[in-house]
């Protein structure tokens, strides 16, 4: 099978480090054109030195890293998510400054450039945070939408409620007009919303079999993980704690993985009381056929067979 062109872009966070492991192993399946980074769970400095300490464990510096924007497109007020991630943004992993730089030019700028460069609907963008460099680089270039495969994002929430407010999820709360932007777009868009994520547990026994792999990547997904299962202890009285941004990358690889619905959906950006909002409509009615599926159902196990069939690579 040809290689999956793939533009990532995240804020790393726990999770987001996660995921990029995955994608950064998959050489075989997938051809990581870039990452790009946004400010979210940490600050855009922060986002941006995590996403390249990662890429160097990893051992993957010849793919590019790219900073976008720290704030969002109209909305203000977003500190970030440090309770969740730590004050580095990566919880227990130990920091230092990578060897390899950025790469020079905007994330908005890059996106385009490399969509527009690729033959028409070959490039798939993954948005692991907010959406604002995906949004501005669709209103930077109309016709983006059209060309791209799809996007698969890390967003919203339905059945399980929110985790940033009573009904929105962090990373369509952080940036609203964006991810309408997005949504309004009209591309292929697939959504790993937390009715989803919520059912990918890292139990004890799974962040064991993690760490008994031994690889760098593994050991440092250990130490992400364990991080992440101490903050769901305190704060939820549960160390189960669900695994959000990997979904993103495990779609990709195996779709057999999870179920998918049709929808339509707007955001909230409107009331600050319900900001972020994700009104997921299964009723499609008549109209133009959706171009959104919000996934419903995930196979947690096969999940974690593949993280660590991919953890385990050389």
């Amino acid at each position: 099978m040809a290689r999956i062109p793939l533009i990532l872009d995240c804020d790393p966070g726990v999770d987001d480090g996660v995921a990029l492991l995955m994608a950064f192993a998959a050489r075989e399946e997938i051809e990581l054109l870039a990452v790009t980074t946004v400010g979210g769970n940490v600050g855009l400095a922060l986002t941006s030195r995590n996403a390249r300490l990662i890429r160097q464990v990893a051992g993957r510096d010849d793919v590019p890293v790219y900073a976008g924007r720290d704030k969002a497109m109209l909305v203000a007020g977003v500190t970030g998510a440090r309770d969740f991630h730590g004050e580095t943004g990566l919880g227990h992993l130990e920091v230092f400054e990578p060897s390899a730089p950025l790469t020079e030019g905007h994330a908005a700028n890059a996106i385009v450039e490399m969509v527009m460069a690729r033959r028409e609907k070959t490039v798939t963008v993954a948005v692991l945070g907010p959406m604002t460099n995906l949004a501005l680089a669709l209103l930077l270039e109309p016709r983006l939408a059209g060309r791209l495969k799809q996007v698969v994002a890390m967003g919203g929430a339905r059945r399980e409620g929110g985790n940033i407010t009573a009904s929105a999820e962090f990373n369509i709360w952080a940036d609203p007009h964006a991810a309408q932007v997005v949504v309004a777009s009209g591309c292929p868009l697939v959504l790993m919303g937390l009715d989803a994520t919520f059912q990918v547990r890292t139990t004890a026994e799974r962040l064991a079999a993690i760490r008994a792999i031994g690889t760098p990547k593994a050991l440092a997904a250990t130490e992400l993980l364990s991080f992440t299962r101490s903050v769901y202890e305190r704060l939820a009285g549960d160390a189960d704690s669900p695994l959000h941004d990997p979904t993103t990358i495990a779609w990709l690889l195996r779709p057999d993985l999870f179920e998918t619905r049709f929808c339509r959906l707007e955001i909230e950006t409107g009331s600050e009381l319900t900001r972020g909002h994700t009104a997921v409509e299964f009723r499609l009615g008549d109209g133009p056929a959706p171009h959104v599926q919000w996934t419903t159902r995930v196979d947690a196990e096969g999940f974690h067979a593949l993280l660590r069939e991919l953890l385990a690579r050389p």
